[in-house]
């Protein structure tokens, strides 16, 4: 695919990361009768009038669009339980509450496509949005308590909050490498070089006759 847009500033775009998300499941209720659908990434249906299935995100926009069908909002969009994610993430400073890897970019898409569906939609936009800004600021302070390290976990982090954060992860991994690397290995680098320098310099010797 198009990714790495720019390394330097973030190794996908938005829309790159909210493309892969598509392939995550929800649930449609359909309103028509259509037979299995078969695709590479498998085969969804039987679709009946009012029997729920699972479909990957972009069939369900792509069926809602043509009036097939309605959503059924995922269980963790509920006022109640967004309201309760919210209260524990401002909480605590050091953990990230439990919330599907690619939440950010199905909510979006639901409130672009299934705003009908989802009960006290505005609510809920507006709670998803406080609990990203709350998450990207504990994010961003937890940074910079960086030490000398060569890998880095952070458990329950978003799709789009590891985008946003890996540019810099990985310029302080390669700073903390460069900077920890022992020198002795710097100076057995060196010399290394410098005697290779000079045994290409050597002149030859002339061949002995016989």
């Amino acid at each position: 695919m198009a990714g790495q847009t720019d390394p330097h500033i973030s190794l996908f775009s938005p829309q790159e990361v909210e493309f892969m998300a598509e392939d995550e499941l929800v649930e449609i209720v359909p309103n028509m009768n259509m037979e299995q659908l078969n695709f590479i990434s498998g085969d969804f249906g039987r679709f009946i009038p009012q029997i729920p299935t699972k479909v990957p995100l972009w069939l369900a926009v792509a069926l809602k669009r043509r009036g097939k069908c309605t959503f059924r909002p995922p269980g963790w969009m509920s006022v109640d339980n967004l309201t309760q994610i919210l209260e524990a993430e401002r909480e605590s400073q050091s953990t990230f509450q439990a919330l599907p890897f690619s939440y950010v970019e199905i909510a979006r898409l639901l409130f672009d496509h299934a705003r009908d569906d989802i009960p006290d939609m505005y609510m809920v936009r507006s709670l998803v949005e406080d609990i990203r800004d709350v998450r990207l600021h504990k994010l961003e302070t937890n940074l910079g308590s960086f030490q000398g390290t060569s890998a880095v976990k952070i458990s329950n982090v978003s799709a789009m909050e590891v985008n946003i954060v890996r540019p810099f992860v990985i310029r302080a991994l390669e700073a903390f490498y460069k900077h920890d690397k022992p020198e002795a290995d710097v100076d057995r680098d060196t010399r290394s070089s410098r005697q290779q320098r000079e045994a290409n310099n050597e002149p030859r010797r002339p061949l002995r006759q016989r």
